[in-house]
């Protein structure tokens, strides 16, 4: 490695550090938090029977699923405005990845909820449980621990999605590493200090998903 390329990583290590803490964590966990509350009303109107609650969720969860988060991101960016609509970029961000977290997260939550035995529900019933009861107390926390491995495989997945934001002027990790490396056109190396940050944070990720699959776990019947 040449002095220059070398010292150019040296003096972006902590303005990428910087964007990564101040930008693609909180856009992630924003995102994510909401995008998961999202997911559940979504799985939870799939599960209904009234066709009025059911359909919605289906037409939705498949237009997610059916067309790319780029598209989505620049449709609440770029699109929205000719309609009066006018977004910041973060916020637009935030909204973007969000739908796109809620569509995907929906058939998580779903095949988790379906996963719980009937006789759960039927047990609760009995005892005079009310569906909003079961759900918190009985069915989701047992869906929970099925639905962590996939969560976590979401979770990681839009932590390297947030990259796309800068395609909409957000100025997170991936967009600082553009504007660092533009003058000097040495693209490679900040790209790959980006690269190293990204996988860093999924690596401390998957850490805790293993943490987290491991206390679950003790709650359950051998």
């Amino acid at each position: 490695m040449d002095p220059a390329t070398r010292e150019l990583i040296l003096h972006n290590l902590a303005p990428m550090l910087r964007a990564t803490v101040t930008m693609t964590l909180p856009l992630t966990a924003v995102s994510f938090v909401i995008g998961l509350v999202l997911a559940l009303l979504l799985a939870l109107a799939r599960l209904s029977p009234l066709w009025v609650l059911s359909v919605p969720a289906r037409v939705y969860i498949s237009i997610i699923r059916g067309t790319p988060l780029l598209v989505q991101l620049f449709i609440v960016f770029y699109a929205l405005p000719q309609f009066g609509i006018v977004i910041d970029p973060f916020p637009a961000a935030v909204i973007a990845f969000s739908l796109n977290v809620g569509g995907y997260a929906a058939e998580v939550v779903r095949a988790a909820i379906l996963s719980v035995a009937h006789g759960q529900w039927e047990a609760s019933w009995a005892v005079g449980l009310r569906y909003p009861q079961i759900l918190r107390l009985v069915i989701l926390p047992q869906a929970a621990r099925i639905a962590v491995p996939p969560l976590s495989n979401t979770l990681i997945s839009l932590v390297k999605d947030t990259s796309l934001a800068s395609t909409i002027l957000v100025t997170e990790l991936l967009r600082t590493a553009q504007l660092a490396a533009a003058p000097t056109f040495d693209f490679f190396a900040l790209y790959g200090v980006a690269a190293v940050y990204y996988w860093v944070i999924c690596l401390v990720l998957g850490f805790g998903q293993t943490r987290l699959e491991t206390r679950l776990s003790r709650h359950v019947a051998r």
